[in-house]
């Protein structure tokens, strides 16, 4: 099983945020669950990524071709494709992986849980997204979606698309073990 790691690229961050995503590459590599991640050597992608490494594991790195010239790619990986727009690397990812797991980051990270959330709703995956909420980071994602909810932007069963985990085990349990199952939003807003 590959699981696709979203998070932060920038080394700015506190620690705890680097060090819980190194973490979870070795709690992943010693479960024999390899990476895809966007390829960065820098923030939680390269956290997990060295996490995983040192751990034996198989890490698929992915970026387009444009980040070569920032040197900012990690080296170790056991496979890398490199693609010509962002879409396309992320499109990649979604499609070599069989769950997702939310680490913390800035926009794109958002934007990458988004797609695959909205992919999730209109059915087309039925893969586990568990969100990765160190330190309550994703607390106020928690809030923003209730509140979606409440307002009649997102429906209930919008919510039991996407898991949150304080921890790295439980987390891992929940997507080793998930069962395909979506909730056919669709069919419950239009009456089909």
């Amino acid at each position: 099983m590959k699981i696709c790691v979203f998070g932060a690229s920038s080394d700015l961050i506190e620690k705890q945020y680097l060090e819980s995503a190194y973490d979870l590459g070795r709690e992943m590599a010693k479960r024999r669950l390899g990476l895809v991640f966007g390829g960065g050597n820098c923030g939680v992608m390269g956290a997990s990524a060295k996490g995983v490494k040192s751990g034996g594991g198989y890490v698929l790195g992915v970026a387009p071709t444009f980040m070569k010239e920032y040197n900012l790619l990690y080296d170790n990986c056991t496979e890398f494709k490199f693609t010509q727009t962002m879409a396309e690397r992320k499109t990649f990812m979604e499609d070599n992986a069989d769950a997702f797991i939310v680490a913390p980051g800035g926009i794109g990270t958002f934007e990458e849980l988004f797609e695959v959330y909205t992919l999730k709703q209109l059915g087309r995956h039925s893969k586990a997204i568990a969100i990765y909420n160190v330190c309550g980071y994703y607390d106020h994602l928690q809030e923003l979606l209730a509140n979606s909810v409440k307002e009649n932007f997102l429906l209930p069963q919008s919510l039991e698309l996407i898991r949150f985990f304080d921890e790295i085990n439980p987390m891992l349990d929940y997507i080793e073990s998930y069962d395909g199952k979506t909730a056919d939003t669709m069919s419950v807003r239009y009456g089909r």
